[in-house]
């Protein structure tokens, strides 16, 4: 959770069972087809085709020893309804009429999975652009970290390009440091690090 934000960690299918956790913070729950829609969604968008799970995201998200978190906010100017266009500026007519109420969406969201007793990766994290720089990245990885722990991994590994240098903040600012340079990992030339997060021995 972050403070001042709407956020919320809604729905986490692992292990191949579904599971809804409600907070009772003021959002209501979305339905999980629509939820599992807005992410395959995303997905095209955020992900070039030959690394989007969008065709295949509900057999991803089912398979045993994997998660996958979301966050909801509200959407006070309808950004996504609007394609991107503030609905304060739509220039359409009776616009004194009051204003539809703010929807809630899906702004992002984290998978993860347990690739041993000892280990676990975070195999996506995306953020609607419309939403980012407000914590819900930081959020949704903050909580696959804690579902990570709770199972007493020793360590959770993820690759990022290099290129990528919000996000390989990021993930230093959580306790992630470089392990390794992976050559021509994503595509030929495009490179990625791995990077690792040992927890402390409990």
């Amino acid at each position: 959770m972050v403070e001042g934000k709407r956020v919320v960690i809604e729905l986490e299918l692992e292990a191949g069972k579904k599971k809804k956790k409600q907070q009772q913070n003021g959002v209501g729950n979305s339905n999980r087809l629509q939820v599992i829609e807005e992410i395959s969604g995303l997905e095209k968008r955020i992900f070039p085709k030959h690394e989007s799970l969008a065709s295949g995201l509900l057999t991803e998200m089912q398979r045993r020893n994997s998660g996958l978190l979301y966050a909801l906010s509200l959407d006070p100017h309808n950004i996504v309804q609007h394609n991107g266009v503030d609905a304060e500026d739509d220039g359409a007519e009776g616009s004194g009429d009051a204003s539809p109420p703010a929807a809630v969406v899906v702004v992002g969201y984290v998978m993860y999975s347990f690739t041993s007793s000892l280990a676990a990766s975070i195999t996506k994290l995306a953020v609607r652009e419309a939403f980012r720089r407000q914590g819900f990245g930081e959020a949704l990885l903050r909580a696959a970290l804690e579902k990570c722990h709770a199972r007493r991994v020793l360590c959770v590994n993820l690759h990022v390009d290099p290129t990528r240098i919000a996000a390989v903040a990021l993930y230093k600012k959580i306790g992630f440091e470089i392990d390794t340079l992976i050559q021509s990992y994503y595509a030929p030339r495009r490179d990625a690090y791995r990077m690792v997060l040992s927890f402390d021995k409990d």
